[in-house]
C-alpha cells in the first residue's frame, strides 16, 4: 500500500495465516492508545515462573520487574515473549487485545493465546491468525492513522526502526538508504512474517504486510523469500530511488 499514490499490491490477501509475533505491534500499539505516557513508566513485576520460550530481555530483570515502556521495547525489538505477555495482561488477555482491535476497524486479526502457544497453528485454524490487509491496515492506523497521538505514534515508529530482528527479511528487500520500522514473526508450519512501514526517500510511506508458510508442521522458514516479495511489491509500486 504506497501511500503517496494510494496504489497497493496484492496477492493472497485475504487469506489467513498466523500472524505470530507481528501481532506484537498492533498490541503495544493497543497499549499506548490505552496508556498515558507518564503509565509507560508503571513497573511491572514478575517471577521465574513467567518465563517462557524466548526471554533475551526479561530472563535478566526477573529481581527489579520491568516499566511498561521497557517491556515494549522488548517486545518490539528483541520478540521478547514474555514482554509480549506481560504486555497482554496489561491489555486485559487475548480476548480484549481482539476487543481493542475491533474498536479501531479490525474484524479479521483473532487474538485468542498467549505466547509461545500462539505460534502453533495448524492448517484451518484460525486462532491468532489474520490476513496481509487485515494486518496492514491495523499498522497503518496506529503508525500514520489518528488512533494514537503523534507522540505516541513517533515512540512506536522508533521502536519498530531500531528492531533487531529483521534485517534478513523486508528490510534486505529494500533499497540502501530507506528507513524500515518492522515487526517479524515465525512459528509451526514455517511460518515466516514481516509487517512494516517503508520510507522511500522524499516520498510518503509504504506499508507492507507478508506473510508465509508451509504444509509441513516443522518445514523451515524462509527469510529470502520475504526479501524477494519485498523487491516485487516494490517493483510493482514503480517505487525508485529517485
Amino acid at each position: 500500500m504506497d501511500t503517496d499514490t494510494n496504489q497497493t499490491v496484492t496477492y493472497q490477501s485475504d487469506e489467513r495465516f498466523a500472524y505470530a509475533s507481528t501481532h506484537k505491534a498492533l498490541a503495544v500499539g493497543v497499549l499506548l492508545q490505552k496508556k498515558s505516557i507518564e503509565d509507560l513508566n508503571q513497573r511491572v513485576l514478575y517471577t521465574r515462573e513467567d518465563l517462557v520460550n524466548y526471554n533475551p530481555i526479561t530472563e535478566k530483570y526477573v529481581d527489579s520487574g520491568m516499566t511498561l515502556k521497557e517491556l515494549a521495547d522488548a517486545s518490539l525489538r528483541y520478540s521478547d515473549n514474555t514482554a509480549q505477555n506481560l504486555i497482554l495482561k496489561q491489555l486485559g488477555g487475548p480476548s480484549e487485545f481482539k476487543k481493542s482491535l475491533r474498536e479501531v476497524g479490525d474484524t479479521v486479526t483473532n487474538p485468542e493465546r498467549f505466547e509461545p502457544e500462539l505460534n502453533e497453528v495448524p492448517p484451518g485454524d484460525v486462532r491468532d491468525t489474520s490476513t496481509p490487509k487485515a494486518l496492514a491496515t491495523s499498522l497503518q492506523a496506529f503508525t500514520l492513522g489518528d488512533v494514537l497521538s503523534t507522540e505516541k505514534r513517533d515512540l512506536l515508529i522508533d521502536w519498530m526502526k531500531r528492531n533487531t530482528t529483521g534485517d534478513n527479511l523486508i528490510r534486505a528487500g529494500v533499497p540502501g538508504g530507506w528507513e524500515v520500522a518492522d515487526k517479524t514473526g515465525s512459528g509451526s508450519y514455517g511460518t515466516r512474517n514481516d509487517i512494516a512501514i517503508i520510507w522511500p526517500p522524499n516520498k510518503k510511506p509504504i506499508v507492507l504486510a507478508i506473510l508465509s508458510n508451509h504444509d509441513k508442521e516443522d518445514a523451515k522458514y524462509d527469510d529470502k523469500l520475504i526479501a524477494e516479495a519485498t523487491k516485487i511489491v516494490l517493483d510493482a509500486l514503480k517505487v525508485t530511488n529517485k
